[in-house]
């Protein structure tokens, strides 16, 4: 096994680095010089048949509504992320403002600036090597298994929407490739690929990034961002057997469906 690229995919896994910036959106509206009164009255139906904007959830909804134990039928789910996996999104440094949202997905932090926050991460159960396997073949099924580290953030003024079309417009543009830099360490995304997204989302974002990893491995790495109401989930996932091979790698969506049936 080569030491290096084991010391970067744990690095990797860590941070969950190797699977979005906004503020609330407005409106703009149009006046007129001719039938005042009639615009007016139907400004007002239609404001009037609007839905209510989503509510963002406290920190205390949001622990209470994030993935816990008893929601996933494999993997476990650990409540207390360590700080090795907490990125503030302040250490992440992109080469390019219009690529920082897939390099605050990537480290798992977030998009704009949330009303509250809180964190979970799941790791998929290991698998069993084949009878008979050499110590290298062992150690591979062992690192072959899926982590995430899930944010959960709600937003205040429509910045949920703002979130995911930033993040949108982000995988447009940095399409052919970026870079960011966290403690010192700098990840290179070769390309950016929106996948088949889940489905029970209001809306919903899936993306498989080529990393640029040591001796010339290309691994991927995964994310899939939903919304609920104001609420944004974001689940970067990178598998360890994967970074360290190039193999692609299955996204849990499992995980992702228990935390939107938990979201309401």
């Amino acid at each position: 096994m080569r030491p290096s690229v084991l010391r970067r995919t744990a690095l990797a896994a860590s941070a969950a680095a190797l699977a979005l910036l906004a503020t609330a959106c407005g409106g703009s509206s149009d006046g007129g010089d001719k039938g005042g009164d009639d615009k007016t009255a139907q400004a007002d139906k239609t404001a009037s048949a609007a839905p209510a904007a989503a509510k963002a959830l406290t920190a205390a909804e949001l622990e209470k509504a994030a993935l816990a134990q008893a929601d996933v039928k494999s993997g476990k789910v650990t409540t207390k992320v360590p700080a090795q996996d907490d990125i503030a999104q302040d250490k992440v440094k992109a080469d390019g403002e219009a690529c920082a949202p897939l390099a605050y997905v990537q480290t798992g932090s977030y998009v704009g600036k949330p009303a509250a926050t809180v964190k979970r991460s799941w790791v998929g159960d290991a698998k069993k090597p084949a009878a008979g396997a050499s110590a290298e073949d062992t150690m591979m099924a062992a690192l072959d298994r899926a982590k995430v580290v899930e944010t959960l953030a709600s937003y205040e003024d429509g910045g949920a929407e703002q979130a995911m079309k930033d993040l949108k417009a982000a995988a447009q543009k940095c399409a052919g490739g970026c870079s960011f830099t966290v403690g010192g360490t700098k990840t290179k995304d070769l390309k950016v690929v929106t996948t088949q997204a889940p489905d029970g989302a209001d809306e919903a974002l899936a993306l498989t990034l080529t990393v640029d990893a040591e001796e010339g491995i290309k691994a991927p790495v995964k994310a899939v961002v939903v919304r609920k109401g104001a609420t944004l989930a974001y689940f970067p996932a990178v598998n360890l057997a994967s970074a360290a091979t190039g193999k692609d790698f299955d996204f849990p969506t499992e995980i992702v469906q228990a935390q939107l049936a938990k979201l309401g």
